[in-house]
């Protein structure tokens, strides 16, 4: 339809101009978006596969398995390190939510590289309600994609991509959000655990 009246008149050249400046408009914001998203996702497990196995010490001194999780849901929350502001945020967040999530039947998990002592002290620090795992060899966090290579100031550096997984009973990984933003995500992620 755009092909006729672009020929018939002067005036009608504009349209398909105005059109194609709409498209480019549309286009370039959803470009990006969908590169960071493939980046993202093909480092990170695929939602409906298998969730990978792991095995690392929590703050309570218990010690947290793929398999120990089985006949649970659960929410694995990477965050870069203990005590900074971000962190806290989001720590608090989940926290505050906790009886939310447990009566959603669903576990909810942080984990970092920093050690349990220092998981110990941010907890206490923060009266934080949620189970805090410490990966200090990283091996978790290889295995989730989330051990990047990040800039800051021109600097580069490895450090946790922010992101969480959700698992449903049996070890399926049901949601990912990659580079999380922490306002608002732990109530988005108390939805979908409940829409399960």
């Amino acid at each position: 339809m755009s092909k006729a009246p672009a020929k018939k008149s002067s005036t009608a050249k504009p349209k398909p101009a105005a059109k194609a400046k709409a498209a480019a408009k549309a286009k370039t914001p959803a470009k990006p978006n969908a590169a960071a998203k493939a980046d993202a996702g093909s480092r990170l497990p695929a939602e409906g596969k298998k969730a990978p196995a792991f095995s690392l010490p929590a703050d309570d001194g218990s010690t947290v398995s793929l398999k120990s999780l089985a006949g649970k849901r659960a929410v694995l929350y990477f965050y870069p390190k203990d005590d900074t502001p971000g962190c806290t945020t989001e720590g608090i967040a989940f926290s505050a939510l906790k009886k939310k999530f447990d009566a959603a039947g669903t576990v909810v998990l942080g984990i970092s590289k920093d050690s349990i002592e220092k998981h110990c002290k941010f907890r206490d620090k923060h009266n934080l309600t949620v189970r805090l795992l410490s990966d200090e060899d990283g091996k978790m966090l290889e295995a989730y994609g989330v051990w990047t290579e990040k800039s800051l100031y021109g600097r580069k550096f490895m450090g946790i991509e922010r992101s969480t997984f959700l698992i449903d009973e049996k070890g399926v990984v049901r949601k990912v959000w990659p580079k999380v933003k922490v306002n608002g995500h732990a109530e988005e992620v108390l939805e979908a655990a409940k829409a399960l």
